[in-house]
């Protein structure tokens, strides 16, 4: 018997299906999609961060092969973007074991949801060091920065990494602010972040799509880490979420413990990320 890969919106969690149609929807607005089968290559055409491969909207057809996943890691080459591929484990199982013949490394994050279906957990109140970025406010250069330090240095460990990689950063990526802007000033994207003094210490965005909104790029300066940033960060987006009548909100944590600290937020487990890269 073939394999096939479930069209979107087949998967019997309806929470999943809400995402897939998210996931494909999202790179869209900024970036080309390119056909290969039972896979969908997103090449942005904007500054920004680079989109990825996924499986391809209502692709019924045989499940995608190493060869499949060649062929795109050839035209990701070719174009300078990332080799990288990213997918919902519950919804397309087979594209694990053709990423890994194909030589990528996968990893694993926990996926989870805040919904109407899931527990009432009501948000904590605001914080006094965390607010919603508008397209002119001075600190949103810095926000955008933060989580490329952040990300440097995984992990929640306090760290040195402060307030100089940040302007370093800043500096490096000036360039991609009025892009970014311009997506803030349209409702694109939506950014928070901590301030202190002057320093952004922590960012996130998240990115409404009808009822539909991820969460993600939450970072702490590796120095700031420890106090709760991150957290009064992702439950602000939450709140402005819901403003905009967003009714599912998701993310991605980065291993069980991240999970276990969003949970406390109202988030909980529907299904696990997978994200396929080349390895070190």
């Amino acid at each position: 018997m073939t394999a096939t890969s479930p069209s979107l919106g087949s998967s019997p969690n309806p929470s999943l299906g809400r995402l897939e149609r998210y996931y494909d929807a999202v790179p869209r607005a900024a970036a080309r999609a390119e056909d290969f089968g039972p896979l969908t290559l997103f090449v942005r055409e904007s500054p920004g961060w680079p989109y990825y491969a996924r499986p391809a909207r209502d692709w019924t057809g045989p499940a995608a092969t190493a060869e499949d996943v060649d062929r795109v890691r050839a035209r990701q080459r070719e174009l300078g973007v990332p080799e990288a591929f990213e997918w919902v484990a519950e919804v397309t199982p087979a594209l694990r074991e053709a990423a890994e013949a194909s030589g990528l490394r996968v990893h694993t994050h926990p996926l989870m949801v805040r919904d109407g279906d899931g527990p009432d957990v009501a948000l904590p109140g605001p914080h006094p060091l965390v607010r919603v970025l508008g397209p002119d406010d001075p600190s949103l250069a810095g926000a955008l920065a933060v989580p490329h330090v952040a990300f440097a240095a995984p992990g929640t460990a306090v760290g040195a990494a402060g307030s100089a990689e940040l302007a370093a950063e800043t500096a490096a990526r000036a360039g991609d602010l009025p892009a970014a802007a311009e997506r803030v000033r349209v409702g694109r994207t939506v950014v928070s972040a901590a301030v202190e003094d002057g320093v952004v210490l922590c960012s996130g965005m998240h990115v409404p799509v009808g009822r539909v909104s991820e969460i993600t790029g939450v970072g702490t300066l590796p120095a700031a880490r420890r106090r709760g940033l991150a957290l009064a960060v992702t439950a602000a987006l939450v709140a402005d979420a819901g403003t905009r009548g967003v009714e599912t909100v998701f993310l991605s944590a980065g291993d069980d413990d991240v999970a276990r600290i969003y949970a406390r937020l109202g988030f909980r487990r529907v299904a696990t990320a997978l994200i396929a890269e080349p390895g070190d």
